[in-house]
């Protein structure tokens, strides 16, 4: 019997992707583990493997292929004893077969045939399927629902059979409860309206055309999930920026002498290196700003995951070192350098991206003296490393010129409170103007 290869989904929030490119073609046979096709996730483009063996009989979403849904039929193979030929005609009618309860979906769904009798018998599986004690969402709801702590079976779907969508959960209250099912309609229909006024501020307004020379092109899906994540953060998120000043003196002779040490191991230690190291331990050390807000409770974590920020060609991406504050400023450096590279490629793994407990974005080899980040949910702080440059500063009471950079943490004020923020970036200073407790 013919398999049909579906469109996976390659990250918890992919529910369409781009079929970039097909690295096989029908008649080719394929094991477990190859390679069959790129794919453009909302995150990165990533490698499809094979799970079946057999011989591809046919290709059924071209290369180039953008919004292809989670679940459609991209391709089909043979089985090993099947015999190509006869699985290809098979292959095609599938689609055909599946038409009569597509239709039967879309009429159950409009309200005016429900009330015929006729159809009624027909109709009944999809409707004990779509309206049973199992709530159906879209991924986007459910992680949304997550976040914010809202009970999706108090919630009422407004998508094709009931399906709770995006929408739906926007307009819940946090820590709804599944009483408010029984609640009369007209007094749940205020619920779901009110948010509903902020949805349009997210879509940018069309833009006139002022006879300006312009090129125009696509966003790819990875600058799609950029746009939507910072406009949410932006429009849900409390930010509080707090800015520090540290000298960098100590912190660039020790690095100097680490890297001496370590040339022989091929391994240079970065700045960035060594404040991703202070991050870590500075958040290990005030627990407090290591924390995610999550509707109706406070995820406070026990290590300290560091996402940071790398500029690929897709956009931006921020690969995690993985408790940083207990890796030696060595392996930090050796494995950012690998996930930089495989960011910079489109080959980073799910779960080389996806998680973090903060994050940390540097501009400094720009030049760039000093700026404010917004925060990436839902994570609860993240840091804004500007340029290490000279500047006059008071050393022990005396005006004196030292290598001094400014870095800004930018805070989720349901989560933390500015005091605690100030600590955490006094904690951060500490730890920068004076290293040795980085490699201790």
């Amino acid at each position: 019997m013919p398999i049909a290869i579906k469109m996976p989904a390659l990250s918890p929030t992919m529910e369409e992707g781009t079929l970039s490119k097909w690295l096989v073609k029908v008649g080719d046979k394929v094991s477990s583990g190859d390679i069959m096709a790129e794919i453009e996730t909302d995150k990165a483009t990533m490698e499809f493997e094979a799970v079946d063996e057999g011989t591809i009989v046919s290709i059924d979403v071209s290369e180039g292929s953008e919004g292809v849904k989670v679940g459609t039929v991209i391709a089909t193979i043979a089985g090993e004893d099947e015999d190509a030929g006869a699985a290809a005609p098979a292959a095609k009618a599938a689609p055909a077969a599946k038409a009569e309860p597509a239709a039967v979906t879309k009429a159950e769904a409009a309200p005016a045939p429900v009330a015929k009798a006729e159809p009624a018998p027909a109709a009944k599986p999809v409707a004990v399927e779509a309206a049973g004690d199992r709530v159906i969402a879209s991924p986007l709801a459910k992680r949304i629902a997550a976040d914010r702590g809202i009970d999706l079976a108090a919630v009422k779907g407004t998508g094709p059979g009931g399906r709770i969508v995006k929408v739906d959960v926007e307009g819940a209250e946090p820590g709804a409860a599944p009483v408010a099912v029984t609640a009369p309609a007209a007094a749940a229909t205020p619920a779901p309206t009110a948010p509903k006024a902020a949805v349009p501020v997210a879509a940018p307004a069309e833009i006139p055309d002022f006879g300006i020379p312009y090129e125009a092109s696509k966003l790819n899906n990875v600058r799609k999930t950029i746009a939507r994540r910072l406009t949410e953060a932006k429009q849900t998120v409390p930010h509080i920026y707090l800015t520090v000043d540290i000298q960098l003196d100590a912190l660039l002779k020790l690095r100097g002498q680490l890297n001496k040490a370590l040339e022989p191991q091929g391994v240079k230690l970065s700045v960035n290196d060594l404040v991703i190291k202070a991050l870590a331990k500075a958040l290990v050390q005030v627990p407090k700003c290591n924390v995610s807000f999550a509707g109706t409770e406070l995820r406070t974590y026990s290590r300290a995951d560091i996402s940071v920020a790398v500029a690929a060609p897709s956009g931006l991406i921020t690969p995690i070192i993985v408790d940083a504050g207990n890796k030696s400023v060595s392996a930090i450096a050796t494995e950012m350098k690998a996930l930089a590279g495989k960011a910079r490629e489109g080959k980073l793994q799910p779960h080389e991206y996806q998680g973090g407990t903060a994050s940390l974005s540097n501009l400094g080899m720009f030049g760039i003296k000093q700026f404010d980040a917004v925060i990436n949910p839902p994570q609860g702080m993240i840091l804004a490393v500007g340029a290490g440059e000279q500047r006059p500063y008071v050393i022990d009471g005396a005006l004196a010129v030292a290598t001094v950079m400014s870095v800004t943490g930018s805070f989720d004020h349901r989560a933390i409170d500015g005091a605690d923020g100030a600590e955490l970036m006094q904690a951060l200073k500490v730890l920068i103007e004076n290293p040795l407790g980085l490699v201790a």
